[in-house]
């Protein structure tokens, strides 16, 4: 009889033999039921010790490491996630993508920062907005395109512009979403996520309702038709792999140049100068896109009169501990907005 300490090893001792593991591979030498050699995977999985790749019966196992999984996606070049919309995250998400697949290696830098931006944005929309129990996240990558999806079963964009914004059609609202920076919560965020996504894709396509909107920068026109029905919401991203889109050079066409103060080494951004209210995580990653080159941001909130959790918490929680070895600095900070300061570097410690 294999022992529970025996199973364990057995597990780690195939795994160094063949370089992953499945449920099955166990089951088949130890005669256990898949159920109870499960518990074994989830114990090893609990302690760090290896990372489920794949799904269903593609699922296999390997030890958790960079080298290892790097070995084990090989050529993965597409991955679909569906996701029970509680405690989920988009870092999470972006996370377990480049984690389970090899869609984003070999990618170039103002590649992979589009990608990085447009998909955390899109599917931080269905996780805050669309009351969707889940979001399906697909992504793609061939030798032109890298493609992605976000969907919902939620109450559908345009819906939601209209019960917000007290409009009669949902051409009404597609109008309004045109307009750009819109949003149907400003209290949570800016509203523009969609509008910037929509400027770093070849094509953007939202389809909700009985509506399609599609942004197409390559035609550099917009479109509107009419759509078989669409519960909830579904985006669609595009972008060539060779794209010479860049993030930063984006943002900058519709934000205010003047507002930053460079040094070889570091950067003063004076927030007042370009709004005075930070609200959303949208807001953040627009702000901090390309200031990864320095050592040291300074923000200097003199005149900011509101900032909002989700802003501080991508700027002084995720982005810092993307980047660990760059400093932040907040200066003229009020007692408002250093609480929510604190509680983000409290919740990154």
């Amino acid at each position: 009889m294999v022992s529970k300490m025996d199973t364990k090893k057995l597990i780690l001792q195939t795994i160094k033999q063949k370089g992953e593991v499945k449920v099955a591979d166990i089951t088949s030498r130890t005669g256990f039921s898949r159920a109870y050699i499960n518990r074994f995977f989830q114990q090893l999985r609990e302690e760090g010790a290896i990372i489920l790749l794949g799904k269903a019966n593609q699922a296999r196992y390997v030890r958790a490491t960079e080298q290892a999984i790097a070995g084990a996606v090989g050529r993965q070049n597409n991955i679909r996630l569906n996701l029970a919309n509680k405690d989920l995250s988009e870092e999470q998400v972006l996370k377990r993508i480049k984690q389970q697949t090899s869609i984003f290696r070999g990618l170039t830098q103002n590649v992979a920062q589009i990608l990085d931006y447009a998909l955390t944005e899109m599917v931080n929309n269905a996780i805050e907005h669309s009351q969707s129990k889940t979001v399906a996240v697909e992504m793609t990558k061939d030798t032109a395109q890298m493609r992605f999806a976000v969907v919902d079963t939620g109450v559908g964009i345009f819906n939601n512009i209209m019960a917000k914004r007290k409009l009669a059609t949902d051409i009404e609202a597609v109008q309004d979403l045109v307009k750009g920076k819109q949003t149907t919560a400003p209290e949570a965020h800016s509203g523009e996520g969609i509008f910037f996504t929509s400027k770093c894709a070849d094509v953007f396509t939202i389809k909700s309702g009985w509506k399609k909107l599609i942004f197409d920068n390559l035609q550099n026109d917009i479109f509107v038709k009419d759509n078989r029905l669409t519960t909830g919401t579904k985006v669609l991203f595009s972008i060539a792999i060779d794209s010479p889109k860049n993030l930063t050079e984006i943002f900058n066409a519709y934000t205010s140049s003047d507002t930053f103060a460079f040094d070889k080494t570091s950067v003063k951004v004076k927030l007042h100068a370009m709004e005075t209210e930070f609200i959303s995580r949208s807001q953040a990653r627009r702000l901090l896109s390309g200031l990864e080159k320095f050592s040291v941001i300074t923000l200097d909130f003199a005149g900011v009169n509101t900032m909002g959790q989700g802003f501080a918490d991508e700027v002084f929680r995720v982005w810092q501990a993307r980047y660990p070895d760059k400093t932040i600095v907040a200066e003229n900070a009020g007692e408002n907005i250093r609480l929510w300061i604190d509680r983000a570097l409290n919740a990154s410690g």
